[in-house]
């Protein structure tokens, strides 16, 4: 009778903590990524959308020699549709477009760790996403 008590509260437990986890806001995810920010930079001072537009459209030289940036896949206006490299349509970056944006923690980080690996080859800092968020929350 115990163990199972104990199972089942565990159970529960983890649906209570994996639905906070990954049920977000924008505005949830960055104050998640302020904590990480202040952890990794003490000087941290806040997030900047200006920082964040900068980071959107900044090219960078891959070690193969090709330029890239957020923009070669999601456009240089996140409002609209862009494309992956394999022509899959991806939706709109804006959460005043797409109300589905920064709401799944857990989608949030499996697309920054794809997309950092393969724009900058290697993972972003917790400033680079809070003012990437910041950014994309400014624009309507």
């Amino acid at each position: 009778m115990r163990k199972s008590f104990v199972k089942h509260s565990l159970v529960a437990l983890g649906l209570l903590f994996s639905t906070h986890t990954f049920a977000a806001t924008p505005q949830e995810l960055l104050k998640q990524y302020e904590a990480q920010a202040k952890q990794e930079n003490s000087a941290f001072t806040g997030f900047s959308s200006d920082k964040g537009a900068s980071f959107f459209k900044a090219e960078h030289t891959h070690s193969d020699g090709k330029k890239v940036s957020c923009s070669t896949c999601h456009t240089a206006d996140p409002r609209k549709q862009g494309k992956t490299r394999a022509n899959k349509v991806i939706e709109p970056m804006v959460p005043s477009v797409n109300a589905q944006r920064f709401t799944d923690a857990a989608k949030v980080e499996k697309w920054f760790g794809r997309n950092c690996k393969d724009v900058l080859e290697r993972a972003c800092t917790a400033q680079e996403k809070g003012d990437y968020i910041q950014y994309l929350l400014s624009v309507k």
